[in-house]
Formats: C-alpha cells, structure tokens, sequence
C-alpha cells in the first residue's frame, strides 16, 4: 500500500536542489535518503504507524528531514511552537500523548520532567546520541510506511476564546489535496526557488510552504527567521516569497526594495493575517508586482486565493479554491445570505480536517447537518466571486500571523493582587496587524503597574502573546446582560499605536519576532 502524503512530496528530480541553507544544500536524492534513514530511526525507537511525534525544535533543515521522515514512517506529526513554555508544553503533550517528543538540547531536561513517559530526543545534527545521530547509524534503506487518504498525518494545536485548546487533526488527504491544488493554482514547477523565511510550526510555513514546493519538485532557499536583509538579498535568485503582512511591510522599510530587486522574482504570496489595501498599493508601486493574498485556517489550510492569472484585488482573499465549496450565511439560522451582506463563512472539501483530537462534541459543534466547517469568520462575497473577511465571532486576535486567544491571558491578568478584571483585545497595528492589549481594571487599593503585569505573565505565555501594552481603567463596559463590550473597547483605544507616547501605566513588551 502506498504512503498517500510521503508518495507525492518528493517529486523532484534526483540530482535537484530540495533544501537550501548557508551552510549547505540538500537534492532530491539525499532527501530520499535523510528521510528513509530519519524513518528508519523512528521505528526502532519504537515510534508505529499511528503514533504521535511531537517536536518542539528551532526551524533547520534537520526539522524537515523529521517531519518527512515521521509521514514516511507512518507517525502523525506534531509540531508545536518553540516559543511555548513548560506549562503550555504540558496540556499538549498530556493530551496528545506522543510516543516520542523531539526536542533542542537546551530544553531536554524541562521537558523530560512533562514527558508523561514519552521517549525524549533531541534534534541536534552535532550532538552524539542526538536523534541525527542515531538516524545517520541506520541504513539508507526504509519502505514508506503505508497509509491512506483518511489515515492521520499530523495534529496541530488551535485555541477556542474559551476552554482547552483543540488538536486538528490534519489527514494525509488533506494536506495532500491542499498541497496540489495550490500547486497548480499558483504554477508551480521544478523551475521555481521559494525563499522559505516562515516558521516550520504552523500550517502556513510547513503544510503550504513546504508541501507545495515538494509536491512541485521546487527548490526552497530555507531562512532561519524573517531578516529584511536576507530575503532582498535572495531575491536574485528565486522566483517566490511566501510570508505574512508584517513581512511586507517590514520589506517596504528596506532601502534595497525596488522593482530591480525583485526583477527575478514572479509572486510574492501574503496570509495568516489580513493585509492591508495600502500595503498591497505600496508593494505593487515599488515593486511592480501585486501581492496574492489568500485565507487559510488551522483545520482547512487553504480555503480561497486571488488568481495568479487575474485581477488580484486588494482587500480580498479572492474566490474559494477549486474543489472547496464555500457559502456564507447568517449567524443565526445558518441560512445563505445575499451577496454583498456580512455572514459566517462555512466551508467544505478535501482541504478539511478530520475533526479535534479526542473532542468528539467539539468536532459536532463545528461541522453543519450537511457536512459544512463553521469557521467562525466573518466575511462578504462579492459579485465577482471574491471573498472578504471583515472581522470574527469570537475575539481572536491575529498579530503577526499568530493566533492569540483572548480568554488564556484574561485569565491569568484576573489571577493578579489588585486586578478587578480584564479585557485583552486587538487593535490595529502597522506593522503586526493587530497588537495584543490589556484592559485592566483595578480596584481601590493598589494595583500593579503595566511592567509588573507583564513581569507576571512572561512565565506562562509564549511571547507572542504577551500584551503590548497594558492600560488601566476604573471599569469594564458591559451590555444588558452584563458581557463585556469588547467592541466599545476597541473603539475607544482604536488610535493607541498610532498616537506617540503610551499611558503612564502602561507596559510595552518589545518588538516581537515575526511568527506566523
């Protein structure tokens, strides 16, 4: 039986380049041997067809040689971001207990004492013992694994405003199917080079990045992290950027962007984030070419995408896909609105996940009678087709390309001596998008200031969701029915990150690296 994802994502030429970083290169060939080698590994540490393999590691060309190796291996792969800390680390791994956690050297010990008797190996092309180490011991020999369509191929963690964070489970059909049709949409061949700056934990750099340049037989010029530099420097000799709208406009900041710059290159794809109109107008002056932007999710990949051959229209995420049918209806009834008129996006096809790990009831509320995903987005269809997403049903926050629920960091700021209550919502940021921002009340006595709060959260939360700023107020405004009116909050603090200066009490975490 054939290995249905592993079978169709080496498909380039023998002697091609696959991987490409400072240091060295990979072609088609090694990777054919890297991963039957990494598969080799896994199975004698004990890892079987079905088994969870989690990984916590920084981005290398070794963490796709184990992503590879663990589908090639039959495993279902689970990457997590490694920014998390011990006590995120713990819910994941208690729940999805994996049969074997791949880590970086630094945090084997801390994560030896949260394993839940899962074997720990670290990631580490120099280390001896390491988990390379013991896969360049094996033979260069190892027959994919056989799965099907329906059999899992990965799980990756998302987050509801309230309760326990959710295991999507992503089939080899899935992303198999994703992979394909945005191949072909976006014409991909073996002649392309992507510059792969995107993070190797989240759907967007692994599943669509990644996979569609496989799957192509492309080459991607594999970035640790995003560096402005790096990525003008290496537009002369590649074809494509994938990246998130802080990526953009970051670039837009670069003196050597320009239309000789980017002479080489034939798309530049931007998501996980709504971009802005202007960012698209200002690239396309400077550049000369037009961002695509399209909309994706953690349980779906790609859902729409504006045309590569086509009016790429700023503001939108284009059309739905191919083979994905998508319908917006009232939040109410669930029944199809006009076109032009604001309802719930729903979506279904191939690209759609088989459900949340262990989470029957939560995979029943999620899906329609007739099979459609409720995404919890908001969003119009015009006339033309083309969708826009105009806001969510629940408070996410997106900055950076990165989810952040609202609820998590309410929870520990309401914990705090002093605090009355909090609200953290997003507000519109040049450069991330949305800026995660505490609105905390604080009762007559003393309250902590901005810098203490953020002092208090550093421990629990992964520092893309640390608030930005934190601002005080006397009290929360409320509804009728006594819910917080997080809307007027964003109102009322709209301008904050344009206006200079912040608030006496308020804290400012930095400047964030760039995840998506």
């Amino acid at each position: 039986m054939a290995n249905h994802l592993f079978d169709q994502l080496l498909a380039g030429a023998a002697g091609a380049v696959a991987i490409q970083t400072e240091a060295h290169s990979l072609s088609y060939a090694d990777l054919e041997v890297e991963t039957a080698r990494m598969g080799a590994a896994l199975a004698a540490l004990g890892v079987e067809p079905g088994d969870r393999v989690a990984a916590q590691i920084e981005k290398s060309t070794a963490n796709l040689v184990l992503y590879l190796g663990a589908i090639r291996a039959g495993a279902v792969f689970l990457p997590l971001n490694p920014a998390y800390t011990q006590t995120e680390l713990s819910y994941f791994i208690a729940d999805a207990e994996p049969a074997l956690i791949v880590c970086d050297p630094t945090a084997h010990k801390a994560i030896g004492t949260i394993a839940c008797g899962a074997r720990v190996e670290t990631l580490d092309a120099r280390g001896e013992g390491s988990l390379p180490d013991i896969a360049a011991a094996r033979a260069p020999f190892f027959e994919p694994v056989g799965r099907r369509e329906n059999d899992l191929a990965a799980i990756c963690y998302t987050s509801g405003t309230t309760g326990a964070s959710k295991g999507a489970m992503l089939t080899h059909g899935n992303l198999a199917a994703n992979a394909s049709t945005l191949k072909e949409l976006w014409q991909f061949t073996a002649a392309d080079r992507l510059i792969h700056a995107l993070p190797l934990y989240h759907v967007h750099g692994l599943f669509v990045a990644a996979n569609v340049t496989l799957m192509a037989g492309a080459s991607m010029i594999l970035q640790p992290k995003f560096d402005a530099d790096a990525i003008v420097a290496a537009m002369g000799q590649a074809t494509c950027l994938m990246g998130v709208p802080t990526f953009y406009t970051r670039l837009l900041n670069h003196p050597g962007l320009n239309a000789v710059a980017a002479s080489e290159m034939r798309l530049f794809i931007s998501g996980s984030a709504p971009l802005l109109a202007s960012t698209h107008r200002a690239w396309a002056a400077r550049t000369g070419h037009s961002i695509l932007e399209r909309y994706g999710m953690t349980e779906t990949g790609m859902n729409t995408s504006n045309p590569y051959d086509g009016e790429r229209v700023a503001g939108t995420v284009g059309p739905p896909l191919p083979d994905v049918a998508l319908r917006i209806v009232d939040g109410d009834g669930g029944q199809p609105v006009e076109r032009g008129v604001t309802g719930v996006i729903q979506v279904k096809g191939p690209n759609v996940f088989a459900g949340y790990w262990r989470m029957p009831e939560k995979t029943r509320e999620a899906f329609t009678g007739d099979g459609f995903f409720i995404t919890g987005d908001l969003g119009v269809l015009d006339e033309a087709g083309y969708v826009t997403i105009v806001g969510r049903q629940k408070d996410l926050i997106i900055s950076g390309g990165l989810n952040i629920y609202p609820r998590e960091v309410e929870a520990l700021i309401d914990a705090l001596a002093g605090v009355v209550e909090s609200a953290v919502i997003g507000l519109a940021h040049d450069d991330l998008g949305e800026a995660v921002t505490a609105v905390v009340a604080v009762g007559a006595g003393p309250g902590p200031s901005g810098d203490e709060v953020l002092a208090a959260l550093a421990p629990h939360l992964a520092r893309f969701k640390q608030p930005r700023r934190v601002v005080f107020v006397d009290a929360l405004p409320r509804n009728a029915m006594g819910k917080v009116r997080k809307a007027a909050l964003r109102e009322r603090f709209a301008g904050l990150y344009a206006a200079p200066g912040q608030d006496a009490r308020a804290g400012l975490n930095g400047k964030p690296e760039i995840s998506t």
